[in-house]
C-alpha cells in the first residue's frame, strides 16, 4: 500500500499535514494534460546574464553530489507518484531543464527517465526534452538520450558571434552549436531546437543576421529567440553598473524581433509564442504549451516550482538542503499558495496572449474588453479575430505585448 507522504510541510497553512492535495486540486487531475520538469541545478561555470537557481562546483557544500543527484531527483519522483496517487495523471510531456542537465552522464538522465515510466503512466506520444550546452554533449552522449527515449533536445546556442558569446560568458565557440545540432539528428532526434538571445552589448545587425543564418544553416525545426535582459545581482548588471558595459537599447531589441521574425518566416518557422518559431504543429514544444495553458506539471529538484489544480508550490533553492530533506524522508517543499479564481483568471489572460491563437475576449473583464477595443484601434490585436470574439497580437503588438497584458488585466 502506497503512503501518503507530506506534499508540504505540516505548518503549511495551505496544504492539509495528510500530504493529500486539496480536492480542488484534485478535480481534473486524471484529465487537465500533466508533464515532468526535472531542474538540474549544475553548471560549469555561471554565465554573467544568468540568475537561475544554478550552482557550480565552487557553490556547492556536502550532500550536493553531481554523482549522486539522479537518485535525489527520483526520490522525490516517488513522493510525488505518492501523492498524486492512486489515481494517476498520465504524463504527456517530460522537460530536463537547467543548469546544465548534460553535466550528468547520459546514464544518469536516462535512469531518471525510466524511472519516470516505472511510476507513472506515460502517454505513448509522450514528449522528451533536455536542455543542454552544446560543449557539454557528444555524438556518444546523444545517441544514448535517444535511445533512452529523450525525443528533444534543446540546445543553448545564444549567438555565432565569438565577442557577443564573450559578453555573455558562454564557454562554447561560434560553431558548436550548430555542430552538435547535426550530431543529435544523427542521432535520431527529429525535433531540435537552438536557443538565441539577442541584443547583447556590441552586438550588430550584422551579428545578429549570422546568427540567424547559421540556425538556418542547422536541422532544427524550432528556434527561441529572447531578448537580453539585465538581471538584477548578476555579474553582466554589475558590469552595467560599472559602465563597462552600454545597457540594452529598447529599439535596438524590437529591431532585432522584427528581423527575426521575418527572416524565420521567410525560412517556413512560424511563430507560436512571442519568443518561440516552429516548422509546424508537430515542433512546437508541448511541454511549453502545457505551461502556457495553466495546465498541471510537477516540477523536480532543488527551487523547481509545480502546479496542480491552482495549487503552486516550490522547493528549497540550495541543492544541499533539498538533498538533506529528501535523505531524512520529508518534503522538499518550502512554500505553497493556493490560486483564487480571480488569480487564475489572470494568469490565463497573461498567458494566453502571447500565444499564435489569443484568447476570448471573454477571459477579459468589461474594462479588459473596452480596452482590447482601443488596441485594435491602435494595430495592436487583430481586427478580424476581434470581430470573432478573440484577442490575438499583430505583428506590432508583438512588440509591446508585456506592455498590452498589463493594459487589459489592470
Amino acid at each position: 500500500m502506497n503512503t501518503v507522504l507530506p506534499l508540504l510541510p505540516a505548518s503549511s497553512p495551505r496544504v492539509p499535514g495528510s500530504g493529500r492535495l486539496p480536492d480542488s486540486a484534485r478535480e481534473g487531475l486524471a484529465t487537465t494534460p500533466f508533464g515532468l520538469y526535472v531542474h538540474v541545478p549544475f553548471c560549469a561555470t555561471r554565465c554573467g546574464y544568468c540568475d537561475f537557481n544554478t550552482y557550480t562546483s565552487d557553490e556547492l557544500g556536502p550532500g550536493a553530489n553531481r554523482a549522486e543527484y539522479a537518485g535525489t531527483a527520483i526520490a522525490e519522483m516517488q513522493r510525488a507518484a505518492r501523492v498524486l496517487g492512486p489515481d494517476l495523471p498520465t504524463v504527456s510531456t517530460v522537460f530536463v531543464g537547467g543548469g546544465t542537465p548534460t553535466l550528468l552522464p547520459a546514464d544518469d538522465l536516462a535512469a531518471v527517465l525510466a524511472a519516470v515510466r516505472e511510476l507513472f503512466p506515460v502517454a505513448d506520444d509522450v514528449e522528451v526534452t533536455t536542455e543542454a550546452n552544446p560543449e557539454t554533449v557528444t555524438p556518444g552522449s546523444l545517441a544514448r538520450l535517444r535511445e533512452a527515449g529523450f525525443t528533444r533536445v534543446s540546445l543553448g546556442m545564444q549567438s555565432a558571434a565569438e565577442h557577443v558569446l564573450a559578453v555573455l560568458d558562454r564557454r562554447h565557440t561560434p560553431g558548436r552549436a550548430v555542430e552538435a545540432a547535426h550530431e543529435a539528428r544523427s542521432a535520431g532526434f527529429e525535433h531540435i531546437n537552438l536557443d538565441l538571445i539577442y541584443g547583447a552589448p556590441g552586438e550588430t545587425a550584422d551579428d545578429w543576421a549570422a546568427s540567424l543564418a547559421a540556425v538556418l544553416a542547422a536541422p532544427v525545426d524550432h528556434v527561441s529567440a529572447y531578448a537580453l535582459i539585465v538581471e538584477e545581482g548578476t555579474r553582466l548588471a554589475r558590469r552595467i553598473s560599472r559602465g563597462e558595459l552600454p545597457m540594452p537599447d529598447d529599439d535596438v531589441l524590437a529591431d532585432r524581433y522584427e528581423q527575426a521574425d521575418a527572416t524565420l518566416r521567410a525560412a517556413g518557422f512560424d511563430w507560436y509564442e512571442v519568443s518561440n518559431w516552429a516548422t509546424g504543429g508537430a515542433a512546437r514544444c508541448r511541454h511549453n504549451e502545457l505551461y502556457w495553458a495553466n495546465a498541471n506539471w510537477w516540477g523536480v529538484g532543488p527551487g523547481a516550482h509545480s502546479h496542480v489544480g491552482g495549487l503552486r508550490w516550490w522547493n528549497v533553492k540550495h541543492p544541499a538542503a533539498y538533498a538533506d530533506r529528501l535523505s531524512q524522508g520529508e518534503s522538499p517543499a518550502q512554500g505553497s499558495e493556493l490560486l483564487e479564481d480571480a488569480d487564475r483568471a489572470l494568469e490565463t489572460v497573461m498567458l494566453g496572449l502571447r500565444l499564435r491563437e489569443g484568447l476570448p475576449l471573454t477571459a477579459l473583464s468589461a474594462t479588459g474588453r473596452a480596452r482590447a477595443t482601443d488596441a485594435v484601434a491602435r494595430g495592436l490585436l487583430e481586427p478580424a479575430a476581434h470581430g470573432e470574439g478573440r484577442a490575438v497580437l499583430t505583428d506590432r503588438g508583438r512588440l509591446l505585448a508585456d506592455a498590452l497584458v498589463r493594459d487589459l488585466t489592470d
